[in-house]
């Protein structure tokens, strides 16, 4: 579980500093949106379906770092839609790079060897290349063929100039544990970390047959992780957190942990579900019902083992029990015995649908932003 140790030890510092302080909640990674267009189409992906007036749309390289600086995490992750897309992405990561904040930035990597010139080299840069598992899979899960080949390639060329590369693969449900096991035997062969969770059931995803069950999460993990006894995979997770997976540990997601901010601003609750949206981070934290998400709090989040909700969790546990942590990494997760009780769903309130509203009220303020500077061109036109 070769996490960076000085990464490792600025954010674990980071966190004792907050509890040393008596704050309940706060950011660990920022989940850093500057635009949903993508250059893929997963059948998994939740993210992609907007009009084209949204698609359209990106953060400035000013109010990404202003989003960085005002949620204060000392991690920054950039999803999208497809980072490289945007113009301004070499500008964003030097920025943030200069602030000292460890940027993971997630790729498909289709353009990563093209646009390589945008960056360089930093003990605080980690491309990220979204791989779901070997060729035959990851070109059938992102719907195009030879995407696995590009990808691959691209992460030797990074490698080759001296760039950090982790993949982080998305598991679904009917993805066989010996694949697995053989995609992170090739990942270690390749030299690259992994990061791995299970896909979240996003509502507008294409493919809605093929999202996993928290029960067939802990199953399939198990056995994955009995494949891999003697074998030396590099996952970038907590081994709190595989512990989890393979349903070790009875945690509670903390959505706080991973904020997400992207072009219609900060989103309730987290990265996964948009229940709204607030102007600041501040007003995110104090206004947001934390109590009334969850695991059999909402339906939503009924079969959610998702990492950007329960690494954090198993990061807080591991600062506030060292010696279970310790013990964890030393003995490895555990793939046999009971698996900790699961949470109760009777009393889960009902999902709430409000797509379509935010979508509808981000088009009305893209028409009137266009209105307002249509007809300021045209007062200046009739005053020159």
């Amino acid at each position: 579980m070769a996490i960076p140790f000085h990464k490792e030890l600025r954010i674990g510092g980071y966190m004792i500093k907050q509890r040393l302080l008596g704050r309940k909640r706060y950011p660990l990674v920022l989940m850093l949106e500057p635009l949903f267009r993508c250059n893929l189409a997963c059948v998994g992906c939740g993210k992609i379906d907007y009009p084209d007036a949204i698609l359209n749309r990106r953060m400035s390289a000013q109010e990404c770092f202003e989003a960085a600086e005002e949620c204060g995490a000392p991690m920054v992750a950039i999803p999208g839609g497809e980072p490289l897309i945007h113009k301004e992405i070499g500008e964003i990561v030097r920025g943030l790079v200069a602030r000292k904040k460890f940027v993971s930035l997630c790729t498909n990597a289709l353009l990563l060897e093209k646009k390589l010139h945008l960056f360089e080299p930093s003990p605080f840069l980690f491309f990220s290349v979204h791989l779901d598992g070997l060729k035959e899979h990851h070109d059938k899960s992102v719907s195009q063929e030879g995407v696995f080949d590009r990808a691959v390639s691209a992460i030797k060329a990074s490698r080759a100039k001296g760039f950090t590369v982790n993949v982080n693969a998305t598991i679904f449900d009917g993805h066989a544990a010996e694949d697995i096991a053989k995609f992170l035997d090739f990942c270690s062969e390749l030299g690259v970390g992994v990061s791995m969770s299970p896909g979240y059931a996003y509502e507008r995803a294409p493919d809605q047959e093929h999202f996993l069950s928290r029960q067939k999460t802990k199953r399939l993990f198990r056995d994955v992780f009995t494949l891999g006894k003697g074998k030396k995979w590099n996952f970038m997770h907590s081994g709190l957190f595989l512990d989890f997976l393979a349903g070790n540990q009875d945690y509670e997601c903390t959505p706080w942990g991973m904020p997400a901010r992207n072009i219609f601003g900060w989103q309730k609750p987290c990265y996964l579900l948009g229940e709204g949206y607030v102007r600041t981070f501040k007003e995110l934290m104090d206004t947001t019902d934390w109590d009334s998400y969850g695991t059999g709090r909402y339906e939503k989040c009924a079969n959610c083992m998702a990492h950007c909700g329960y690494e954090p969790t198993a990061a807080l546990d591991s600062v506030k029990h060292p010696l279970k942590a310790l013990l964890t990494m030393i003995r490895g997760v555990r793939t046999s015995g009971p698996m900790a009780p699961e949470i109760d769903l009777s009393k889960q309130r009902p999902a709430q649908y409000v797509f379509a509203a935010q979508v509808e009220k981000k088009l009305s303020e893209i028409r009137r932003d266009e209105a307002l500077a249509g007809a300021r061109k045209k007062q200046a036109s009739t005053a020159a």
